[in-house]
């Protein structure tokens, strides 16, 4: 029995639409940059117009 391989796992998957996912995350798709269906850049003003206290880490993958 082996592994498999990053695409063997990756090709297997279902994608999500990133405005889905945003919308999941309560981000307005005002604030969503779209990169195609899947992909998309969170607008800076989400930080800016927030009530919320600042957080101490933001992840990026």
């Amino acid at each position: 029995m082996g592994y498999k391989t990053d695409i063997e796992i990756a090709q297997e998957c279902e994608m999500k639409p990133i405005t889905e996912i945003a919308a999941k995350a309560g981000i307005d798709d005002k604030y969503l940059e779209q990169y195609g269906k899947y992909k998309a850049k969170i607008d800076y003003n989400l930080l800016k117009e927030s009530d919320k206290k600042d957080g101490k880490l933001i992840l990026v993958t």
